[in-house]
């Protein structure tokens, strides 16, 4: 969230640099709530100060209280609850535009939009090249039994997958060694976190109230509780209305979690297999720094995701992405995407997003610094999806005849370097 005040000036460019992302500010509408805030608070203020004055009036007149000035004393102050529910009426009118208007892009961040050429910043290894034609992940997955996609339909409907023998062992075996490493080599601290949480801790890192239809919401009694759509959520959320000191900085922390997506505005894209489903699971990384040093917390967390798809030997792009582009709280993203055999391209497997101090505001989260509290940066980042990832090695790793190569680096949590083609795990 922004100050709605530094959206107004001139200096801050807001409307252009809105614009670029294909947001319009509409600065008008937004100067009249400002100013219309402002109003409501100064006439609760003014009658304050004048019942203040009433008070030591009444008090100087010792045990005489005339009723013309008791009468004045009480309509005050039902003017002033009136007047303190038009200030609560307009600071909600404010705050539901200003949690609504996204973050404003980075001037490094490319113009354009998804309409328009990517840019690649580099890439990695090199496309398998395979004397047949290589299979998608879930013809390998069925025939090897890893998959059972039919009966994952029964018991939740589409858009859900049950793993089973070696490829449940497969995926645990990622998650624990995504886990590993980032805690054993890149400095993470692991968390074990709720994956129900608060309308409040929603808000705080921008899923509400812009994404509320791509959520997942549970309502017992006059609880509601959502579902996470990320590890993001509840990791930045940690020190909400929390002032941070300045040694504490950098945060690095990670997690495994199940992720829960409604995909409520991809309907028709990627039914098949594990793309796009309404619950996965995904290691996340969160970051937490002074807002100079986000620049290089970015380009760190991007080399701790690419690290993640060096390690397991997969050919990957990295992607800078442009301003029209961007997630709503992001200022600068990279993409990394993997390469995907059957579909003869590159797919995303990772988001490394600089937030500014965007959620930082919207989460009430300070750093105390020399005397003074500002707002730190958060970044976050996926490291990685633990499904996106089973379909490219799966897919890269394939032989003519079914068989699956693990990678070398997964087999002391797999106790198996390969998976044949009908499912057996072989040392």
């Amino acid at each position: 969230m922004h100050d709605a005040q530094s959206l107004l000036e001139p200096a801050a460019e807001a409307v252009g640099r809105l614009r670029r992302r294909g947001y319009s500010l509409d600065h008008e509408a937004l100067d009249k709530l400002v100013a219309g805030r402002a109003g409501a608070i100064g006439e609760r203020d003014a009658l304050r100060r004048k019942l203040n004055d009433l008070t030591r009036e009444l008090s100087s007149l010792g045990g005489r209280r005339p009723d013309e000035l008791v009468d004045t004393a009480r309509e005050l102050k039902e003017r002033i609850r009136a007047a303190e529910a038009d200030q609560r009426a307009a600071e909600d009118a404010l705050q539901d535009v200003m949690l609504r208007i996204p973050n404003l892009p980075s001037d490094q961040a490319p113009d354009g939009g998804p309409e328009d050429p990517v840019v690649e910043v580099r890439r990695w290894g090199s496309a398998p090249h395979f004397g047949f034609a290589p299979r998608d992940h879930v013809a390998l997955a069925t025939e090897a039994n890893l998959l059972d996609l039919p009966r994952a339909g029964k018991l939740s409907g589409s858009r859900f997958a049950v793993f089973r023998g070696a490829g449940a062992v497969l995926e645990r075996a990622l998650a624990s060694f995504l886990l590993d490493l980032h805690t054993r080599e890149h400095g993470y601290v692991e968390h074990s976190v709720p994956h129900l949480v608060t309308r409040q801790t929603m808000t705080g890192t921008g899923q509400l109230p812009k994404f509320a239809d791509d959520l997942f919401v549970t309502q017992v009694a006059d609880r509601e509780l959502f579902l996470i759509p990320t590890a993001e959520v509840p990791l930045v959320n940690l020190y909400r209305d929390e002032t941070l000191n300045a040694g504490e900085l950098p945060l690095s922390l990670t997690a495994h979690t199940s992720c829960y997506r409604s995909e409520a505005g991809s309907y028709g894209r990627d039914t098949r297999g594990l793309i796009r489903l309404h619950e996965f699971a995904k290691v996340e990384m969160v970051r937490m720094c002074l807002v100079e040093d986000a620049p290089d917390q970015l380009e760190l967390m991007v080399r701790h995701a690419e690290e993640c798809l060096r390690r397991l030997g997969l050919h990957y792009r990295v992607i800078d992405l442009r301003a029209g582009d961007l997630g709503f709280s992001a200022r600068r993203t990279y993409d990394l995407e993997v390469w995907l055999p059957s579909q003869d391209c590159f797919r995303e497997i990772s988001s490394v997003s600089d937030c500014g101090t965007f959620q930082a505001r919207r989460a009430g989260i300070r750093v105390k610094r020399n005397g003074r509290k500002k707002h730190p940066a958060t970044l976050n980042g996926s490291g990685l999806p633990i499904g996106r990832t089973v379909v490219a090695l799966l897919e890269q790793n394939q032989r003519e005849d079914g068989s699956i190569t693990v990678p070398q680096v997964l087999t002391p949590y797999t106790g198996f370097s390969t998976i044949a083609p009908d499912g057996t795990p072989l040392p």
